[in-house]
């Protein structure tokens, strides 16, 4: 994972596996990394909980694969908070894997600014996985 701003703060980029001789190869709109990570791959363990209020309340939904639209799936536009109990995950600001991301790792997410979310919109989500 890579990272605009230092402290991994920032616009986010997951890279996968592979060569990017060029910037515009991971289709970032930043011209510069300040940190990254690297991120643990646990072969096929993902657990997350959602919630559509702060502070884990509201509706809850559990989630284990990936879901290319909120919205459609469990019909909300926001995610609020969250705890992710098993696997690292990607949040994305649109539907099909678009837009700005966010990595969530194990743990409690009380609120969207706790993983760097501008807003609560999540519109897809996806596990990290090594392809």
């Amino acid at each position: 994972m890579i990272y605009e701003k230092p402290n991994y703060s920032g616009d986010q980029y997951c890279l996968r596996r592979g060569d990017y001789p060029d910037l515009g190869d991971w289709k970032g709109v930043i011209d510069c990394v300040s940190s990254c990570r690297l991120i643990s791959m646990e072969a096929g363990l993902f657990s997350m909980r959602l919630y559509e209020r702060i502070e884990f309340g509201g509706q809850m939904m559990d989630l284990v694969d990936d879901c290319p639209s909120v919205t459609d799936r469990f019909h909300l536009d926001n995610i609020f908070s969250c705890h992710v109990f098993k696997g690292n995950w990607l949040f994305y600001e649109h539907p099909n894997y678009q837009g700005r991301m966010y990595l969530m790792r194990p743990g409690d997410y009380k609120r969207f600014s706790e993983w760097g979310g501008r807003s609560a919109r999540v519109g897809s989500i996806r596990r990290v996985m090594d392809y």
